[in-house]
């Protein structure tokens, strides 16, 4: 498994999810409806996995 090939979509799965929950801790506390929050934030980051990487050139 090449993680290049994943890179784009870890980070922005790292990315959304950190600070949707950085939000949702702000009291604390971690409701049903935060961690759905964070849930939503960590599929939409996966969605990015759809648009492909840039091809490396030598230029």
């Amino acid at each position: 498994m090449k993680v290049s090939k994943y890179a784009k979509t870890i980070v922005a799965a790292i990315v959304a999810g950190g600070t949707a929950l950085t939000v949702a801790m702000g009291d604390d506390t971690l409701t049903t409806t935060e961690g759905i929050t964070v849930a939503l934030a960590l599929l939409g980051a996966f969605g990015v996995y759809a648009v492909p990487n840039a091809r490396d050139t030598d230029a």
